[in-house]
């Protein structure tokens, strides 16, 4: 696997666990998922259970446990979060959990909350009913942050707002991630649950194509430039992986938040210009901030006065969350868990772009 996950140093790490007991995987054949394996793996923790969904391709997990010539305690379940009793053999004598698992790519506010929040529940109530489980690791997401009302060059931290009324941006990962983040915590109040909320910034690498939407959206044939000099909040998926797994079973994290981005980020402008250079050529058109923001309020209007007939796809939540300049911050990481990104941005690139080119299959 490129990009190998190298953790040889935090080996050490005072964790809350032990290599015997059981940590149970959601969404392991995932892009993110396989490498948080591979991390668990390379901190010699290797009593796994692997959840996957039936139709889930298996390569790169497979890849991951060849690599390790390992798979005597690496449990390999097929199962449905949306059925309690699936949840409950998943979760059984379980330790931690790593809930990575999520619907990909929905736009349904309908699939997006069943994926994401009743699937949460249901994996809760059967960890609460194991009383067995230490921590809950819950894969969230920049997505929830509002970034509204402050200045333009603020630093979004952990210590951020969250979107109150994540409907409200009509984007349906928005509102799921959103939620998911208040049912786990809602159940560490009344269960006393421990849990961490991990927030990476745009996941990239092999397996993960395309430009993501704080760069620009391509539109009737041309790419539309709409992050200018905004900087980007990339990590590596190995980078994302070890940090979720230190910051998972590290001891002393319980209810803590962790953003996960790496280090001497682009700006959008930079990633475009390297992303033309690297994979393809194409037609771009730099939208300037002052009016990308007017067009989003125009569209905002315009969804309101025609009661929906146009979707509220782009609104000035969006805009704030998505193309407002920011600045991104992994300090917390760094000194609460010791994490360091074992590939540079510019290697990151490199392998991804290398990936893009040769059009390699979506994870």
């Amino acid at each position: 696997m490129n990009g190998e996950t190298r953790m040889n140093s935090t080996k050490n790490a005072s964790l809350i666990v032990s290599p015997e007991d059981r940590i149970l995987v959601t969404g392991a054949t995932g892009f993110i998922g396989c490498r948080v394996v591979n991390a668990l793996l390379n901190l010699g923790i290797n009593n796994l259970r692997c959840l996957t969904r039936p139709s889930s391709k298996m390569n790169g997990l497979d890849e991951v446990l060849r690599a390790h010539q390992i798979s005597a305690k690496v449990e390999i379940m097929t199962g449905n979060l949306l059925s309690p009793q699936d949840c409950a053999d998943a979760a059984e004598g379980v330790s931690v959990v790593f809930h990575l698992a999520a619907g990909r790519g929905e736009k349904s506010f309908p699939d997006a909350f069943m994926n994401s929040v009743v699937s949460t529940r249901n994996l809760l109530d059967a960890c609460v009913k194991q009383g067995t489980l230490r921590r809950f690791v819950n894969m969230s997401s920049f997505a929830v942050y509002k970034n509204e009302g402050n200045p333009q060059w603020r630093l979004l931290d952990e210590s951020a707002p969250v979107e109150e009324r994540p409907e409200s941006r009509g984007n349906a990962y928005c509102f799921a991630k959103t939620e998911q983040d208040n049912i786990v915590m809602d159940y560490a109040q009344r269960f006393n649950i421990p849990y961490v909320l991990i927030r990476p910034g745009w996941v990239y690498g092999p397996g993960n194509p395309g430009i993501h939407g704080r760069v620009g959206i391509g539109t009737f044939g041309i790419f539309l430039h709409l992050g200018g000099g905004n900087t980007i909040p990339l990590t590596y998926v190995d980078n994302c992986a070890e940090a979720t797994v230190l910051a998972g079973l590290t001891k002393g994290t319980d209810g803590e938040v962790f953003n996960i981005v790496d280090d001497n980020l682009p700006s959008s402008r930079q990633f475009l210009r390297l992303y033309k250079r690297n994979v393809k050529q194409f037609k771009s058109i730099y939208v300037p901030h002052s009016v990308s923001y007017v067009l989003c309020r125009i569209w905002e209007w315009y969804s309101k006065w025609s009661k929906g007939q146009l979707p509220p796809a782009y609104n000035r939540k969006m805009w704030h969350a998505s193309w407002k300049k920011t600045h991104y911050s992994n300090a917390k990481l760094k000194s609460r868990v010791g994490w360091q990104p074992s590939v540079s941005t510019s290697e990151g690139l490199r392998l991804y772009f290398d990936s893009c080119r040769a059009g390699a299959p979506r994870a």
